[in-house]
């Protein structure tokens, strides 16, 4: 039993030597978990200063975050004197405005189910198979539109309102080049949040 044991943890050697596409690809997605786990800790940094800055004890922070108080002390302290972090959704930068795309599209896609035609769009990009490209962007728009079209009645009249400021903001927007405690990735992640935390406030 323990040499089947043994031989069941040691899987034998691809008996095809990996080519360099192949390679290429696991190595891409590797990269693409480290760099979500990077923007995520960044993410998490702007909250908590964004809680820090409304008032909020550091006690609090931590129990929320899971984390220890004096890790939580030292992201506050080490921010001290930073802007705070956007609270107002009335922010015309295109990392900005595609968060709030995204988090409409997932309010979309929750409300309707599968009947959502954003939907695969949406779980694209929460498994990282789809970026924020110009032309991903405006397939997403379309998929949007076509739900806030066909489904009416079953959707709040707050989300045609934010697709039509949002549109109407991309139309106009010019990419912002990223500052130094917000990369366009955690704009749109914040964006995103801020933008469904309203939507479900209005509804």
């Amino acid at each position: 039993m323990a040499v089947e044991e043994d031989t069941r943890r040691t899987p034998e050697p691809p008996t095809e030597p990996l080519t360099e596409a192949q390679a290429e690809r696991m190595f891409a997605d590797m990269n693409d978990v480290i760099r979500a786990g990077e923007e995520m800790r960044g993410l998490r940094a702007e909250m908590i200063r964004l809680f820090a800055d409304l008032g909020w004890t550091q006690d609090r922070i931590a129990r929320l975050t899971g984390m220890s108080q004096p890790a939580v002390s030292k992201q506050v302290t080490k921010h001290k004197g930073d802007a705070p972090p956007p609270l107002s959704l009335d922010r015309h930068d295109t990392p900005w405005l595609e968060g709030r795309l995204w988090g409409l599209a997932e309010e979309i896609s929750e409300t309707l189910h599968d009947a959502a035609h954003c939907t695969r769009y949406v779980n694209a990009v929460a498994r990282g198979r789809k970026h924020f490209t110009p032309q991903n962007v405006d397939e997403l728009r379309r998929r949007v539109e076509e739900d806030l079209r066909l489904h009416r009645t079953a959707l709040p009249d707050g989300h045609r309102h934010a697709y039509d400021e949002i549109s109407r903001a991309l139309d106009t927007a010019a990419p912002s080049a990223p500052t130094p405690t917000e990369s366009p990735s955690a704009r749109r992640t914040l964006a995103r949040q801020i933008q469904r935390a309203r939507l479900r406030d209005e509804a």
